[in-house]
């Protein structure tokens, strides 16, 4: 199991004050991590209190990733605090429901500068320290509408698509240099952004039908598959979009 352990490394979780940021924070800082945790307008405070009850050390950082010129201090934070970065997780994300006709181009930019253009950006000042140190893993949370369409979230499946992309591309670029970047694509998550769906009876039965487990993922099921990516147990996956869905793809 040693493989698994992040004993030493420090990791930035962006969107990490709840949902599935805050569950990948938790199981990083189970396997051993520090965590640098990124968030905006919820706090953080009681993720922190819990890594800290796990005798890892923990850093808040508050900044709205969708400003561009607050991402060079989250990294700045980071190297300040813990002296380097070891893992970066891009899980930073927000959606807005219109009909495709009726989409306003505000909530189009500002998805994607917060989907999309936090992502590269962030993963080119972290890889810039990772190409230094030689070594490093980014994980990118994509989602189903990487490869699917979706309905009234055009903004989401656009930018949820590139993500796929430029994961790809960058795994091209560092894999040489003993970086990995791969992407993690959760199903159908019990999230504050899959309230919706849940509370539309025909649309979650709809969706329910469709997993082969039968239920929607729970925050805990986030956690083994980023302590992975993390650990030098993939040392040997680039580029990859790892489903985390309850076999919603293979159906």
């Amino acid at each position: 199991m040693s493989q698994f352990d992040l004993s030493g490394k420090t990791a930035v979780v962006t969107g990490a004050g709840r949902g599935l940021g805050k569950a990948i924070a938790l199981g990083l800082a189970e396997a051993g991590a520090d965590v640098v945790l990124v968030t905006n307008r919820s706090s953080a405070d009681d993720v922190k209190r819990e890594i800290e009850a796990l005798g890892r050390r923990a850093l808040a950082v508050q900044a709205d990733v969708g400003d561009r010129s607050q991402l060079p201090g989250i990294i700045e934070q980071a190297l300040q605090h813990f002296g380097r970065i070891d893992i970066l997780v891009n899980n930073a994300g927000i959606i807005r429901r219109t009909p495709a006709v009726d989409h306003a181009y505000t909530d189009w930019q500002e998805v994607l500068d917060v989907n999309l253009n936090s992502v590269f950006t962030l993963c080119q000042l972290a890889g810039k320290e990772m190409i230094r140190q030689g070594s490093g893993k980014i994980i990118n949370i994509a989602s189903m509408l990487s490869f699917q369409g979706g309905i009234t979230v055009p903004g989401y499946t656009a930018s949820k698509h590139a993500v796929a992309g430029l994961t790809k591309a960058l795994a091209n670029e560092w894999a040489s240099k003993g970086i990995q970047v791969n992407a993690i694509a959760p199903g159908y998550m019990s999230t504050d952004n899959t309230e919706a769906l849940r509370d539309d009876p025909v649309r979650s039965k709809q969706i329910l039908e469709r997993i082969p487990a039968g239920r929607w993922g729970e925050l805990q099921d986030m956690k083994g598959p980023a302590v992975f990516l993390a650990s030098s147990a993939a040392d040997y996956m680039n580029g990859h979009i790892l489903c985390v869905d309850g076999g919603w793809m293979v159906r």
